[in-house]
């Protein structure tokens, strides 16, 4: 192991909604900092029956692997998605596989939860936007189930695979302010809530926050891993955007953010929850950050649009659609990227084609059309959620950072800058793996100092573009107004 004052070696487990990554990474000391990634291995949704379910137990055998390459390390953090979970019986051992958000088993359940918990009690209570797949509604869902009754405590993802390392479980604050069943300051589990729902509070498992240690690797994980048995697991920001939201490298608080992947979560960092009715009626969320903060912002569908599209011509080059995008001189068209209707997995292309006919646009003729459809649109909730999210909050943004897989995407990046009418930041990629390496690396005495620190520390060792917009809103308003109609 390494002292603390020459830097420290880590690995960061970053779980994305359809990729996973083992980041091996060097910070501090003489080296500054370096990542390099180990293990990547592809995640999904696998449909079982009628269910669409996580293979967890696969992510976990290929986290074991990439530790395996990882080597000695003086630290793991692990972060993953949202929102999703999995059942403990009394021994410890899971019930079922856990179900994927995606599932359609939470259609309508939200109205019913709001027949005994209003829709704006339930905000000014745990501060989440409505989205239909959260926790919450997860498990009302469930209410009745085999499954459920069996139940002692629930591990939201990042948690399980936690607990299967270390054998310690808990709930780490970031992932669980996304249950709906967190109080909106943060202070702990709404049990009032839980009962109020049908859901026994005592599935909910003791808090912890970044930084904490969850314990050290287990003697089966330490066997087929190589590791040292004392390597502690530390909690990092476990939902994956609040890793990400570390690992921007703005140098002041007038920011925005893009945490732009399947998902894009768009908002801005603040002291304190925002809990209006204007901001319920704009269907933000205030989720827990690290330090304290609060991630005001909003989920905007994200790549997932094109995905699915790519998915469905049979997965071919992106790079020349993305030139044929730039280049695409068809009408602009839109679609609300916020639209359940392109939440499930299937032929996105029709159903964008099919939407943009329901708002009397023509459909594009063309692959690249489409492409340009998707990316403008993505633009435009960009622009309106960052526009928004600063209204409500009062907070002033003079810049947008682009963090994740979108920060590849150059020509996003800059139809971001031009609707937004902001210079757009963008990088670094691998934001998520980072801000849970800048977390272990504090939490083990190489870094020092809150998140102003970090993120100047992270400022000096990675590479950005920026994107500095183009003159005129009246491209943008027009395609606003036609999502106005």
């Amino acid at each position: 192991m390494s002292s603390a004052s020459d830097g420290v070696t880590v690995a960061a487990v970053d779980l994305g909604a359809s990729s996973g990554r083992v980041v091996r990474a060097r910070v501090g000391g003489a080296g500054g900092l370096e990542l390099t990634e180990v293990h990547r291995f592809g995640n999904g949704p696998v449909r079982v029956r009628d269910t669409l379910h996580w293979d967890v137990v696969g992510l976990h055998r290929e986290i074991l692997g990439g530790l395996r390459e990882a080597g000695e390390v003086d630290g793991i953090g692990v972060d993953t998605w949202a929102v999703d979970y999995g059942l403990l019986d009394a021994d410890g051992a899971l019930l079922g596989t856990p179900v994927h958000h995606r599932d359609d088993r939470t259609v309508g359940v939200a109205e019913r939860v709001h027949q005994n918990v209003p829709a704006a009690e339930l905000y000014a209570r745990t501060g989440l936007q409505e989205l239909p797949f959260t926790t919450i509604y997860q498990l009302v869902s469930a209410t009745g189930s085999v499954q459920l009754a069996a139940a002692r405590q629930l591990l939201l993802v990042p948690d399980l695979l936690g607990y299967w390392l270390t054998g310690e479980r808990g709930a780490e604050l970031t992932n669980a302010s996304t249950t709906g069943l967190l109080a909106a300051d943060g202070s702990g589990w709404d049990a009032d809530l839980a009962r109020r729902v049908g859901i026994d509070p005592s599935l909910l498992p003791p808090l912890r926050a970044p930084g904490d240690l969850i314990g050290s690797v287990s003697a089966p994980v330490a066997a087929e891993t190589g590791l040292e048995p004392t390597t502690p697991v530390l909690a990092v920001g476990s939902h994956d955007t609040a890793s990400a939201v570390v690992g921007v490298p703005a140098t002041s608080e007038r920011f925005a953010y893009v945490s732009c992947g399947t998902w894009s979560l768009v908002g801005v960092e603040l002291d304190a929850p925002v809990l209006t009715e204007a901001s319920r009626a704009a269907n933000f969320s205030n989720e827990r950050g690290v330090d304290g903060t609060v991630r005001y912002l909003r989920n905007v569908m994200g790549l997932w649009l094109l995905q699915e599209c790519l998915r469905a011509w049979g997965s071919p080059p992106l790079d020349p659609l993305l030139t044929g995008a730039e280049a695409y001189d068809g009408p602009a068209v839109v679609v609300d990227a916020a639209d359940e209707a392109f939440l499930a997995p299937g032929d996105m292309p029709a159903r964008i084609v099919e939407a943009l006919a329901a708002l009397g646009q023509p459909g594009p003729e063309s692959r690249e059309g489409i492409v340009r459809c998707v990316l403008d649109s993505l633009a435009l909730a960009h622009r309106r959620t960052i526009r928004e999210a600063a209204a409500l909050s009062g907070r002033t943004v003079d810049t947008v950072h682009v963090v994740g897989g979108g920060a590849r995407n150059r020509l996003l990046c800059r139809l971001t800058a031009d609707a937004c009418g902001l210079p757009v930041v963008a990088g670094p990629v691998e934001a998520t793996a980072t801000g849970n390496v800048l977390v272990q690396a504090r939490a083990l005495g190489a870094l020092d100092g809150g998140l102003a620190d970090l993120r100047a520390f992270l400022a000096k060792q990675v590479a950005t573009e920026t994107f500095e917009p183009a003159a005129g809103d009246e491209r943008w308003d027009a395609l606003e107004a036609v999502l106005r109609r």
